[in-house]
């Protein structure tokens, strides 16, 4: 559980785009747990992109860099257009994100949950 936001994430809505099933799921019951509503989790830029317009709104974002080849960057690109909050996971060095992205968290695989949400919160 994670005991530090628990009242910060009751009621936001998160997407989640992970290609790892087992990582998205431990995102998906951390941020339930404390009471997001978590939308997907999503494996790939299409499906992720699919879930934006006409959606109720976002909070915010945890957004793996890389999904099966493709770079999230079009996600990243809409979220930020329209003002949410969102944060990278990646197992790549934060050097290989592009510098337009410089001001975006960056949480390293293996995740620590609680880490990766703090940063998205902050």
């Amino acid at each position: 559980m994670l005991h530090s936001t628990p009242s910060s994430l009751r009621g936001r809505r998160i997407l989640v785009v992970e290609d790892d099933f087992v990582v998205a799921d431990d995102f998906r019951c951390a941020l339930e747990q404390d009471g997001a509503e978590v939308v997907g989790p999503v494996s790939n830029v299409a499906q992720a992109l699919a879930l934006l317009p006409g959606a109720p709104p976002l909070d915010a974002a945890i957004l793996d860099i890389n999904l099966g080849g493709l770079m999230v960057y079009p996600v990243a690109d809409v979220l930020r257009q329209h003002g949410i909050p969102f944060v990278f996971v990646s197992g790549y060095d934060h050097e290989e994100v592009p510098d337009s992205y410089a001001d975006v968290p960056y949480c390293e695989k293996p995740l620590d949950v609680r880490r990766c949400v703090r940063e998205l919160l902050t």
